[in-house]
């Protein structure tokens, strides 16, 4: 299984943690995206005209949207990262996995503005971006309410992989994460389950900086 990748590339993390939680060896090709812009090469248009990455290629199958790559790497290994049998935890989970793109589109745009310069509205997207972390934030918060630790069920699923990276490198785009104590604690059980893996600018869990606890008392 082959994974156009790069190292900076928040959506290709997210495949490779998915990867690494679920013990699945992924064949990485590093690609030129800054300042190559190797993405854009006739090789890489060939497989994804997008002119995007991450590209997932195992045998015949070929994968070029990174939550499909989630879903496909999880019913391989690990079916209980999937929706279980219940309607509305399927349907939390499609609702969360749509929900991440509006991540991509707006602190992932801030992010690239400020690292790559990548032309762009700000302020804009600063906006949107906090839009969405408030609107995780409410999610997380009804959820803990519930008894439950994560976006779609009690249990960590794709929809919490797929959204964790933009919200973890939301700093590198302008967006601190203070005002989110509900995210914060998500983001450290995420970083503490087995097999979890780091990129630049997302660590290990590690207790120099206690987390806040909250209203409800859950940890």
């Amino acid at each position: 299984m082959k994974l156009y990748d790069y190292i900076l590339s928040p959506s290709c993390y997210k495949v490779r943690l998915m990867a690494a939680l679920t013990d699945t060896k992924l064949d990485l090709r590093a690609v030129d995206f800054h300042p190559g812009l190797e993405h854009r090469g006739p090789e890489l248009l060939a497989l994804n005209p997008a002119g995007s990455i991450p590209i997932l290629e195992d045998g015949d199958v070929l994968l070029t949207e990174s939550s499909a790559m989630l879903v496909y790497l999880a019913a391989k290994a690990a079916p209980g990262w999937l929706a279980g049998s219940d309607a509305q935890e399927a349907a939390r989970v499609q609702q969360w996995l749509s929900f991440s793109g509006r991540l991509t589109a707006s602190l992932g745009g801030a992010r690239l503005h400020e690292m790559l310069l990548r032309p762009g509205d700000i302020g804009a997207l600063r906006a949107s971006g906090i839009a969405a972390l408030r609107e995780l934030e409410l999610g997380l918060v009804e959820q803990a309410e519930r008894g439950r630790k994560f976006l779609a069920a009690d249990r960590p699923t794709v929809a919490d992989i797929a959204c964790f990276p933009y919200v973890a490198l939301a700093p590198d785009g302008g967006v601190p994460l203070d005002p989110y104590p509900a995210i914060r604690l998500w983001s450290r059980r995420l970083r503490s389950l087995p097999g979890f893996i780091e990129m630049p600018g997302i660590h290990r869990l590690h207790e120099l900086k206690p987390e806040p606890q909250l209203e409800t008392g859950e940890a």
